[in-house]
C-alpha cells in the first residue's frame, strides 16, 4: 500500500518502508516533515520490501529510504541506494520495558538480529522477569513468539512483526521503538538524501570534465567494425603493431563490444568494467546522423584516475570550517569565582596577547578560549583547536606546521598545510600544552618568536598571523623543575594567565548548570517532568559533592539522573533513594544516607536549624536560591516563617 506524497516535487524524496504497526505509530512524525520532504509511505516486509525498493530506484523516484529492523538490513544489503535505519536505542527499550512492567511482571522481548546482553542488568533494576530472543526470518520470529506464549508470557516487546503476532494471538504487544528514534531516522534520511543529491551533482560535474578528455577511445560503424581508435585504446586492443581498423570489435575483444548499443540506441554512462586486468569506467554512446544510428563510440576511463580526480574534486568543494561556537553567554553561574574569571577573560579578549589557561580537567578551558576568541577583534576568523596529548610526536609536528609533497613516505600529493596556517588571522588553541614533547616545544617556541612556520620538507618560511591560547591542567612550574617543559616557552605562553576555578570552588553555580542539562536530556527522552522540580531534592547532594571531574562529570551525572527520572510520570512519584544505584558517588558522601527520603518540611526545618535560623545560609545548604527557599516556606502548610536573615 502506498500513500500519496505529503509535499510537492523539488524537495528531498524519501520512501518509508515498514510494517503496518510501525507505520501507524510513525504517522505523527511523518506529518511533522510536511514542507521538508516528499515522503512515500509503503507497507512492505522482507523480500517484498526489497522488490518495492528496487522498483523505486530503477524509476529514479527516491533519494533515500527509511526503514527499521529486518527491512532496513535487507534494503542495505540489496540496494545501491542510501538507507537510513531507525535505530533501536537503549532508551527506547527501557521505556518499552517500563510500560510493560505496568502490565505484567514477566515480559518477553523478541527483536531482529541479536539479543541485548545489557538487558540482564536492566531487569534487576526494574524488578522484572525478562526472556529475550532474536530472529533472522519471519518463520524464526513466529517460533520465538510461540515459545514465549507457551511459557505463559502475556506481554511481548519487540519489532513490528512481533507486535503483529502478539495482537493476532490476543496478547499485549509493545513496539520497542520511540517517536524520538523514528524522528532521528527521518533526520538521517534527510541528510542522506542531501548528500546523495550533492554527490549526483558532483559526478555530473566530474563527467562533464571527463567528456573532453582523450582517454582510451574506439569508434565503430553500424556493423560494429572499428573505424577509429586512439593510441591508448590501440595499446589495449593489441599494441601499436596490430592493425585494428576494419576489424569487428566484438570479435577482437568481445568484452568491449558495442553491438548492444547499436541495437538499442541507448547511451550507457559510468559503467564499471574489468578489462585487461584493470578497472575502468566505460561510456558507450550511439553516433547519430540526421536521427539515424550510424555507429557507436566507447570511451574507457582509468578507474584509478577517476577516483583520484573525484577525491580532488571533493576536497576542493569541501570547506574546512574552523569556528568557535561558544561565547561568554554560554558560561552559566553567578559565583564570585566564576565572575572573576569571566572579567579577566573579557579583558584578555580585547588584547592580542597570548593567554595561558590553567585549571583542572573538565572546568571548561576550551569554552573560555572560544569565548575570548569570539569577543576579540579576530571574531569571525578561524578558531583552530588541537589537543597536544592526542597525537604522537611525529604526527603532531606535521599537523601543526604541515609538510611539502614528498617530505616523507606516504605524504599527500601537493603537500598539506598545517594547523598554524589554517588558523592564520585567527586563534590557535593548544590544549594540554603540558603534554607536548620537548622537541616540539622547541619548534613551537621558534614559531611564536618568529611568527613564521617552516613546513616539513620546505626551504622557505611562511609568515603567519595567529593568536595562541594555550591550556593545561599540569603544574608547569614543577614540569620545568623536572626538565620536561621548557622554561622559555612557559614565559612566552604565560603572558596573560587565566586560572579557572574548579566546580567545587563555585558550588552555588551547580544548580544553574545542572538544571538545564537535565531539562535538555528529559526533553530529548520525551519526559514531561519539570527538571527544576525534579532536581530540587537532589541539590543538596549535588552542591556538597566535590566533583573531581568538574563540569564534564556534572554533564555525565545529569544524563544519568535524567534517565533515572524517565521512569516516573510525576515528580511526586520519584523514589530518590533508588538513584543511589545509578549515582553511587553522590550517595557515598558522609551524612547523606536517607537525606532524599526526608519530606520537604523536615529538610527545610533541618536546614534552618543548622543555619541558626538564617534563610540565606539555609538556602545555600539545600543548594537553592533564596527566592526558591522562600517559596518553599510559603507553600509548606502550617509552617511558620522562621525569623532571622
Amino acid at each position: 500500500m502506498a500513500l500519496p506524497a505529503f509535499t510537492p516535487t523539488g524537495l528531498p524524496r524519501l520512501c518509508f518502508l515498514s510494517y503496518r504497526q510501525i507505520r501507524e505509530f510513525a504517522m505523527p512524525v511523518v506529518a511533522e516533515y510536511v514542507g521538508r520532504a516528499q515522503i512515500e509511505v509503503v507497507d512492505g516486509t522482507f523480500g517484498g520490501a526489497l522488490a518495492i525498493a528496487q522498483d523505486r530506484v530503477e524509476r529514479g523516484v527516491v533519494d533515500a529510504f527509511v526503514s527499521a529492523g529486518s527491512n532496513a538490513s535487507i534494503l542495505r544489503a540489496g540496494l545501491r541506494a542510501p538507507v537510513a535505519t531507525i535505530q533501536l536505542g537503549g532508551f527506547d527499550l527501557l521505556q518499552a520495558l517500563i510500560k510493560a512492567r505496568r502490565i505484567a511482571g514477566r515480559v518477553g522481548v523478541v527483536m531482529y538480529g541479536q539479543t541485548i546482553p545489557e538487558l540482564e542488568a536492566v531487569k534487576d533494576l526494574l524488578n522484572i522477569e525478562i526472556s529475550q530472543h532474536a530472529y533472522q526470518t519471519p518463520d524464526d520470529a513466529r517460533q520465538r513468539f510461540e515459545a514465549l506464549r507457551r511459557e505463559g508470557f502475556t506481554v511481548i516487546v519487540g519489532s513490528s512483526l512481533v507486535v503483529e503476532l502478539a495482537e493476532e494471538a490476543g496478547l499485549a504487544g509493545l513496539l520497542a521503538y520511540s517517536l524520538a528514534s523514528i524522528r532521528k531516522g527521518f533526520e538521517d534520511a534527510l541528510e542522506l538524501a542531501r548528500v546523495a543529491r550533492l554527490e549526483a551533482g558532483r559526478y555530473e560535474q566530474l563527467h562533464s570534465v571527463l567528456h573532453n578528455l582523450q582517454e582510451a577511445v574506439v569508434a565503430v560503424d553500424r556493423q560494429d567494425r572499428i573505424i577509429a581508435v586512439n593510441p591508448p585504446m590501440q595499446q589495449l586492443l593489441g599494441g601499436p603493431g596490430l592493425r585494428v581498423q576494419g576489424q569487428a570489435l566484438d570479435a577482437l575483444q568481445p568484452a568491449l563490444s558495442l553491438r548492444a548499443t547499436l541495437d538499442s540506441g541507448l547511451q550507457e554512462r559510468a559503467v564499471a568494467q574489468r578489462f585487461a586486468q584493470r578497472d575502468w569506467v566505460a561510456h558507450r554512446t550511439p553516433i547519430r546522423e540526421h536521427g539515424e544510428i550510424v555507429g557507436a563510440a566507447l570511451t574507457l576511463y582509468d578507474a584509478g584516475t577517476i577516483q583520484a580526480a573525484d577525491t580532488s574534486l571533493r576536497m576542493m568543494q569541501r570547506r574546512q570550517q574552523h569556528a568557535a561556537r561558544h561565547g561568554f553567554g554560554s558560561l552559566a553561574g553567578t559565583s564570585p569565582a566564576l565572575q572573576r574569571a569571566i572579567a579577566s577573560a573579557r579583558r584578555f579578549a580585547r588584547t592580542d596577547l597570548g593567554v595561558l589557561i590553567t585549571g583542572e580537567s573538565g572546568v571548561g578551558k576550551e569554552l573560555f578560549a572560544q569565548a575570548m576568541h569570539n569577543d576579540s577583534s579576530r571574531a569571525g576568523r578561524p578558531f583552530v583547536a588541537v589537543n597536544c596529548a592526542s597525537f604522537p610526536e611525529s604526527l603532531l609536528e606535521s599537523e601543526l606546521v604541515g609538510y611539502e609533497e614528498g617530505a616523507f613516505t606516504g605524504s599527500r600529493r601537493g603537500g598539506k598545510r598545517g594547523l598554524f596556517e589554517a588558523a592564520h588571522t585567527g586563534t590557535l588553541f593548544l590544549d594540554e600544552i603540558g603534554d607536548m614533547p620537548l622537541p616540539l616545544q622547541t619548534r613551537l617556541l621558534r614559531v611564536l618568536q618568529e611568527r613564521e612556520i617552516m613546513r616539513l620538507g620546505a626551504t622557505a618560511p611562511i609568515p603567519i598571523d595567529v593568536r595562541v591560547i594555550a591550556a593545561t591542567h599540569q603544574p608547569l612550574v614543577e614540569l620545568i623543575a623536572a626538565q620536561s617543559f621548557r622554561q622559555d616557552l612557559y614565559y612566552r605562553l604565560n603572558t596573560l594567565r587565566l586560572a579557572l576555578p574548579a566546580l567545587r570552588e563555585r558550588r552555588e553555580d551547580i544548580p544553574a548548570i545542572a538544571t538545564p542539562l537535565v531539562a535538555r536530556c528529559l526533553a530529548r527522552l520525551g519526559s514531561p517532568l519539570d527538571a527544576a522540580a525534579a532536581l530540587a531534592p537532589l541539590l543538596s547532594l549535588l552542591t556538597s559533592y566535590d566533583w573531581p571531574g568538574n563540569v564534564r562529570e556534572l554533564e555525565n551525572l545529569a544524563e544519568r539522573i535524567a534517565v533515572f527520572l524517565l521512569q516516573f510520570d510525576r515528580v511526586g512519584d520519584v523514589r530518590y533513594a533508588e538513584l543511589a544505584h545509578d549515582c553511587p558517588e553522590l550517595f557515598a558522601q558522609p551524612g547523606v544516607q536517607g537525606a532524599t527520603d526526608m519530606p520537604l518540611a523536615e529538610r527545610v526545618a533541618q536546614a534552618m536549624e543548622l543555619a541558626g535560623g538564617r534563610r540565606a545560609q539555609a538556602a545555600q545548604r539545600l543548594g537553592v536560591s533564596r527566592s526558591t527557599f522562600g517559596r518553599w516556606l510559603r507553600e509548606l502548610e502550617g509552617a511558620e516563617p522562621p525569623t532571622g536573615q
